[in-house]
């Protein structure tokens, strides 16, 4: 039987157990009330009782022992000294990661530890049972690229029982702007975005089309650097001529977007994109309506990945992936050996690159406008 939230009177008192235990309210090795007691204070029966704390046996927070009771689980006391690390990525497929991944493991690995490695596809509750998780093993530390950067967490009260046990934890590629007091190594993204935007104004580009994600702490910070260029080359910034798209339309929207602009005819010379993933998308609809990259319109991508080296070329911004994998295991060595902030040598923030391929290009207005310079 559900109660008024909707939720089955077994669900409802494993989720107010567990949240005591991961709050700290019930510590390690302490006895959970009995079955009679839990009955009696939820107003609910025996068996309801047991189906929620076979639930909570199963996944690791309680103990039962025969003829003693059931007890939280000393896993939740967390060992120390276990040498193990966890890392926690939303994508690991994803061109950036496999790179990262590889410099955190070659320091790491270097120091004696061990990577546990876990996935959030980029998802708020699975980012939330990562952590719930993570919490019940003997870790000494946590690397974590946070879900949805840009979006209000509402899971703070895990990341404060990191605190609370001591766990040290770095945030990479983003972090959440309650929580921008903790350690973190970020890519100077909002440069990046200038960089790439003033290239192209440079280069004699006007009616710049800009394409960003909207729910992570890189696309605001990208998006905000474009918005700088265009503001100092004295271009009004035009909110529609920027497409925002988000995790979930993140394999449509782009291209959808930009098969709009062009049915409706909308002037553009050039394509800032959020990413190489999303600049090949782009490359490839111009293509597909006959229009050339960068003759006709010239796009830029962002990460410098392996596809930005594909056949067009694509004029991007460096992210030195395995660089970033380093120092943040450097960082978080340093937190797990208690370093003084003040002592620290590892840098915060990553400075962009430009490398420019084959497409852009500089608009003939440009070229005339030099040419007569130079009478």
């Amino acid at each position: 039987m559900a109660n008024e939230n909707g939720k089955t009177k077994y669900y409802t008192l494993m989720e107010e157990l567990k949240q005591a235990i991961m709050s700290g309210s019930i510590k390690p090795g302490e006895k959970l009330p009995s079955e009679n007691e839990l009955s009696d204070r939820y107003h609910i029966s025996r068996h309801t009782v047991r189906k929620a704390l076979s639930i909570l046996i199963n996944e690791g927070y309680i103990e039962a022992e025969h003829g003693r009771g059931t007890f939280c689980s000393q896993r939740m006391g967390h060992m120390k000294n276990s040498r193990n690390v966890a890392v926690v990525t939303t994508y690991i497929s994803d061109y950036i990661f496999p790179r990262l991944i590889q410099g955190m493991d070659k320091v790491l690995t270097e120091n004696g530890y061990s990577i546990i490695l876990k996935n959030t596809a980029n998802s708020r509750t699975k980012e939330e049972r990562v952590l719930e998780d993570i919490l019940t093993k003997d870790i000494e530390g946590l690397i974590i690229e946070p879900s949805k950067s840009q979006i209000y967490c509402k899971h703070t009260n895990l990341y404060a029982m990191l605190d609370q046990y001591e766990i040290p934890y770095v945030f990479i590629q983003g972090v959440y702007s309650q929580m921008i007091d903790k350690p973190h190594i970020l890519m100077d993204d909002c440069k990046g975005g200038y960089m790439v935007t003033k290239h192209l104004i440079d280069a004699g580009h006007r009616k710049i089309l800009g394409i960003f994600k909207a729910d992570d702490f890189q696309g605001k910070e990208r998006h905000k650097g474009y918005v700088k260029a265009l503001q100092e080359a004295g271009i009004a910034y035009d909110p529609d001529m920027v497409v925002w798209f988000h995790t979930e339309d993140r394999k449509t929207k782009p291209a959808m977007m930009m098969e709009l602009f062009l049915e409706q005819k909308v002037e553009m010379d050039a394509v800032v994109c959020y990413n190489d993933q999303i600049a090949i998308e782009v490359i490839r609809c111009l293509q597909r309506n006959g229009l050339r990259v960068p003759e006709d319109i010239s796009v830029t991508g962002y990460d410098n990945s392996v596809i930005a080296e594909g056949t067009v070329g694509l004029t991007t911004i460096t992210h030195p992936q395995e660089k970033l994998g380093e120092m943040a295991a450097e960082l978080l060595l340093e937190k797990i050996r208690k370093v003084p902030e003040e002592k620290s040598r590892i840098p915060r923030l990553i400075q962009p690159e430009l490398i420019v391929r084959g497409s852009t290009i500089e608009r003939i207005n440009k070229k005339e406008e030099r040419e007569e310079a130079t009478c």
